[in-house]
């Protein structure tokens, strides 16, 4: 008996991705049905079997490893084309579900298809909640044939290639082999007369208006779900259900860091310089703003540009708690511009009166680089 690693053409030290990866491949090639069934395509096919059902199982591999064959008599042969199947039914699901007589397609009501549809927000909306409403193409029973696909005063008629049933089966080799009937396309239902309406569909895409509730808090990529909003089931099946997909559009004074706001504000040198209060735009909602969107700031004494001021609570709602965030407001410190000869002066009059108490940050810097200078001086 051949070595079960060279029967599959893989190393000893494979993993199980790459095990199931050349099972797949050499039973592909060396399926009897592939094969027109002779004994050399049988004898190989089952070999390939018998060292995949071994290899795949962690407890049998680390006993064929240790003790060769005599560790796996009896776990590995004897079983036939009915271990064939139970291996290749796993292995195989998707490529051969039908020549298992799996995934058989249903010709009575079938569940409609989901759909999406994008919906951009804005800031304000996903801050206090809304109530938006969209128009969404989705497919709909045909009113005129009742979504049957036939004519007005006709029905459709029994598939006489599937006898109704949607699907015919043939032999081929061993095993019986089930396919969607060509004829009806599965429905087990021919249309002889078709419904001028819906040209034999049983369903038109029309639009439809619907309102669409967005709870306060909610962020970019977040999904709402409408159940039974979606297309109409074939053959009369449940409607599929409707995803929106929220964005929330860019805004002009904030911008959000999870349930934070952030906002600039520009603050007179004065003002920073003396301290005082500003007013900073808010959005609507609650009792942290007045009913014009502002609240008011406080500046502290000698406020630098970057400073930032932290409000707790006046950022956004959470979407599954009663949580704030904070609205995080940041000072920068506007030089004024298009100065009069007598503010010049008077400028130029409080510049000689500050000393390095009054400008501590540069007088730091200055001391740094007269050092470095130095430093560079004496190189």
């Amino acid at each position: 008996m051949r070595d079960f690693y060279e029967v599959l053409g893989v190393e000893r030290t494979c993993d199980a991705v790459a095990l199931k990866a050349a099972f797949r491949k050499l039973a592909m090639v060396h399926h009897p049905d592939r094969n027109g069934g002779c004994d050399d395509a049988k004898a190989k096919f089952q070999e390939i079997n018998e060292a995949y059902a071994v290899l795949s199982d962690d407890q049998k591999r680390a006993a064929y490893d240790r003790f060769g064959h005599a560790g796996v008599n009896g776990s590995s042969g004897g079983g036939g084309f009915q271990d064939v199947n139970d291996i290749f039914n796993g292995v195989f699901g998707d490529v051969f579900g039908d020549m298992f007589g799996r995934g058989r397609q249903s010709n009575g009501p079938q569940r409609g298809q989901d759909l999406r549809y994008d919906l951009e927000i804005t800031l304000e909306q996903a801050y206090a909640g809304a109530e938006v409403e969209i128009k969404a193409a989705t497919a709909m029973a045909c009113e005129a044939c009742e979504g049957s696909g036939a004519k007005p005063g006709t029905s459709p008629t029994t598939c006489v290639a599937c006898a109704g049933a949607g699907r015919v089966r043939r032999s081929q080799g061993f095993f019986a082999v089930e396919t969607t009937c060509s004829r009806c396309g599965g429905a087990g239902r021919v249309i002889l007369e078709p419904c001028s309406s819906c040209a034999g569909h049983g369903q038109v895409r029309k639009a439809r208006v619907l309102q669409v509730r967005v709870p306060a808090g909610v962020d970019d990529g977040a999904r709402i779900r409408l159940s039974g909003e979606g297309d109409a089931g074939p053959r009369g099946g449940p409607r599929g259900d409707l995803y929106i997909f929220l964005s929330v559009a860019p805004h002009e004074l904030f911008e959000r860091d999870g349930l934070d706001l952030l906002c600039s504000v520009p603050v007179p040198m004065a003002t920073a310089a003396l301290g005082g209060e500003i007013e900073a735009p808010c959005l609507l909602g609650g009792e942290n703003c007045d009913g014009e969107n502002k609240i008011r700031v406080k500046v502290p004494e000698g406020a630098q540009t970057g400073r930032t001021v932290r409000l707790r609570g006046k950022g956004m709602p959470s979407l599954r708690s009663r949580e704030r965030g904070d609205l995080v407001v940041e000072l920068f410190i506007e030089t004024p511009t298009k100065l009069t000869a007598k503010q010049k002066a008077l400028m130029k009059e409080f510049s000689g009166l500050c000393g390095e108490h009054q400008n501590p940050q540069s007088a730091t810097f200055f001391h740094k680089a007269r050092k470095f200078w130095d430093e560079v001086k004496a190189n």
